[in-house]
């Protein structure tokens, strides 16, 4: 049974960085597509990145997600973090090799972990 968890999040300061981890217990990376979500207050859940067998890693603005295969976790640096990113961060996987922001076909997901960025 795939089991997920996150961590690395806590308080931090607008403009710092931060990288949360994700490591999967009972797969291989590359069987899954994993993918990065936040949940801020009040808002529904957004997909970040993703990346599968086929995309060592991914990035868009100040994401970036890497991979360490021998510690079977996947990464997610936030650079420069903004009030606005918030949230909580979960890490969830799917069992095949599409990425997508849809949350709706992972199946399944970590505990997430917690970034409140204030000063």
């Amino acid at each position: 049974q795939l089991r997920i968890v996150e961590s690395g999040g806590g308080l931090v300061q607008p403009g710092q960085s931060l990288k949360l981890s994700c490591t999967l217990f009972g797969a291989a990376l590359d069987s899954l597509a994993i993918g990065w979500f936040r949940q801020a207050p009040g808002k529904e859940r957004e997909g970040l990145l993703c990346v599968n067998k086929g995309l060592v890693d991914s990035e868009k603005d100040r994401f970036y997600i890497s991979k360490d295969y021998t510690k079977n976790t996947v990464y997610l640096q936030i650079n420069g973090l903004e009030s606005e990113d918030t949230g909580v961060y979960t890490c969830a996987a799917k069992l095949d090799w599409s990425c997508t922001a849809n949350s709706e076909v992972f199946n399944y997901w970590g505990q997430g972990t917690e970034v409140t960025v204030s000063s």
